[in-house]
C-alpha cells in the first residue's frame, strides 16, 4: 500500500478512473483541492474523487508556495509517498510540490516549459530538432506581422490550454483576427489561473495525424505505442476547431514510419529536458517526416489510456502511479489485438430530442465502453470538451476495431433542435 497526495483532478475520463484504480490497488491518497464542491457528478453526487479520498485539505492550488506549505503540513502528520494529478493545469504544481517533499518527479521548471506550447516550440528550435515554422503574437499587430511573413493558411492556439481549445484554421487576415481574439480574450483558465494570452501562430501541417503514449524514467523514454487518430476539420467560415473523432490503437504504420515517429518524439522529450514521468506527444507524419503538434506531459485522454491498456497490457494510469512512486511500471494481461474509439459529435448548435440506436451499443459483446447524450442537453459542435457520446471497442484477435466502432457509432441517431440553446 501507498500513500498519494493528488493535487486536484479532471471531472471526466482519467478523472473518473484513477480514483477506484488507486483503491482496487490499495492505494490510499489525500486529495488537495480550492474547491471541494467542484467535484460534484450531474446527478449531485459526490465525484469519485471526492468519495474516494481518505481525506480532503482545503488549500489554495493556485498558489505553488501556499499548496507547498499545505503539503508539508500534510506530511508531518500522515506519511506522503508519492504526488500526482490528472489535470493538466496543475501539472507544474504536482513537480514543485514533489521537489519540495524530495519525492520522484519531474523538474518544476521543465514542467512550466512543456505545459506552454511557445516555450515547447523554442526548446525545439534550440535543440536543433525539425519543426513547423510558428511565432508568437501578444498583440493584434504582432499577429498581423507574423502571420503575413508565415503565409496562411495557419492554425492559432492559446499557448496555455489544453482539450482544443480555440484551435483555429485561419486562411485570411479576416479569419485571423476572429482567433486572435478567441486565443487572447480570456483572462482566466475554468481552474481560475491566470492565461498568458498569448497566440501561437503556426504553418498548417499536412498528414495523417498520430499520438505517441511514452514513459521517460531516470531520463531514458520508452515507447508503449502509437496511436492514430481521426480528426474532424470543420468549416473555417463556422468558427470552429480541430475535433478528434476517434483513435485506434496500434496505429497501422510500416515499420520505417514508426521508428521516424518514435525517434522524433524522443528527440522532442529530450529537448525540452523531460527526464521523468508519463507523457502524450501528438505529431502529423508530412512528406518531410514527423512533426510535432503538442507534447503533453500526462497519460493521453480520449480513452487512448484504455486502449493502450488492453492492447499493451500497460495502464497508463497504473504507470502514472507508478512513476510517482518512483517505480518501474510493468505490464498486466493483454486482452486484445486492436482497439479503438468513436466519438459522437453534435451535428449543430442546439437540444439533444431524441437518440435512437443506443440499445444497440448495449447489446453488442464488442462494445466495452459507450456513452450518448440525455435528451434535454444543449450541444454545440466545437474543441474536444463538447463532444456528446462515445463508442469503445475492441477485437482480441484481429485489427477490425475501427470499423467496428465507426460502424456502430453511425447506427447511433442523436437527433438536435438546431438553434434551441438557452444561452
Amino acid at each position: 500500500m501507498a500513500n498519494l497526495l493528488m493535487i486536484e483532478s479532471w471531472l471526466q475520463s482519467t478523472g473518473l478512473m484513477l480514483p477506484p484504480l488507486l483503491r482496487d490497488a490499495g492505494h490510499v491518497y489525500v486529495l488537495i483541492t480550492r474547491d471541494p464542491g467542484l467535484y460534484r457528478l450531474p446527478d449531485g453526487a459526490p465525484h469519485p474523487v471526492l468519495a474516494l479520498a481518505a481525506e480532503v485539505v482545503v488549500a489554495e492550488t493556485n498558489d505553488e508556495d501556499a499548496l507547498l506549505a499545505a503539503a508539508r503540513e500534510l506530511a508531518a502528520r500522515r506519511p506522503v509517498d508519492g504526488v500526482l494529478t490528472t489535470c493538466d493545469y496543475y501539472l507544474p504544481a504536482v513537480a514543485h510540490v514533489a521537489e519540495g517533499l524530495g519525492l520522484p518527479g519531474a523538474p518544476a521548471d521543465v514542467l512550466r516549459t512543456v505545459t506552454r506550447k511557445h516555450l515547447v516550440r523554442h526548446a525545439l528550435a534550440a535543440g536543433g530538432v525539425p519543426d513547423v515554422p510558428f511565432a508568437v503574437a501578444a498583440t493584434w499587430d504582432q499577429a498581423r506581422k507574423e502571420a503575413a511573413s508565415l503565409g496562411y493558411p495557419l492554425v492559432v492556439k492559446p499557448v496555455d490550454m489544453n482539450s482544443g481549445t480555440s484551435v483555429r484554421k485561419v486562411v485570411d487576415e479576416a479569419g485571423l483576427a476572429v482567433a486572435f481574439a478567441e486565443a487572447t480574450g480570456p483572462e482566466r483558465n475554468t481552474r481560475d489561473q491566470p492565461l498568458e494570452r498569448l497566440a501561437l501562430l503556426e504553418r498548417v501541417l499536412e498528414g495523417p495525424e498520430y499520438s505517441v503514449e511514452s514513459v521517460t524514467r531516470d531520463g531514458v523514454t520508452r515507447v508503449l505505442g502509437i496511436t492514430a487518430k481521426s480528426v474532424a476539420e470543420p468549416g473555417v467560415e463556422a468558427g470552429s476547431g480541430f475535433v478528434e473523432s476517434g483513435h485506434l490503437f496500434p496505429a497501422p504504420l510500416a515499420p520505417g514510419e514508426q521508428q521516424a515517429i518514435e525517434a522524433h518524439v524522443v528527440a522532442v522529450l529530450d529537448a525540452v529536458g523531460l527526464t521523468h514521468g508519463i507523457s502524450h506527444t501528438e505529431v502529423r507524419l508530412t512528406a518531410a517526416g514527423p512533426r510535432l503538434i503538442e507534447l503533453n506531459p500526462r497519460q493521453g485522454g480520449g480513452y487512448i489510456f484504455e486502449l493502450v491498456r488492453l492492447v499493451t497490457g500497460l495502464n497508463p494510469l497504473r504507470v502514472l502511479v507508478d512513476l510517482a512512486l518512483g517505480r518501474e511500471p510493468v505490464p498486466g494481461p493483454s486482452a486484445a489485438t486492436s482497439a479503438a474509439v468513436t466519438f459522437l459529435l453534435a451535428p449543430a448548435d442546439g437540444v439533444v430530442r431524441e437518440v435512437r440506436g443506443a440499445q444497440r451499443l448495449a447489446d453488442d459483446e464488442r462494445v466495452l465502453g459507450h456513452e450518448t447524450p440525455a435528451p434535454g442537453r444543449e450541444v454545440r459542435p466545437g474543441d474536444n470538451n463538447e463532444r456528446i457520446g462515445h463508442v469503445l471497442v475492441a477485437d482480441p484477435t484481429g485489427h477490425a476495431a475501427k470499423d467496428w466502432a465507426d460502424e456502430l457509432a453511425a447506427g447511433v441517431d442523436v437527433r438536435v433542435e438546431a438553434g434551441a440553446l438557452a444561452r
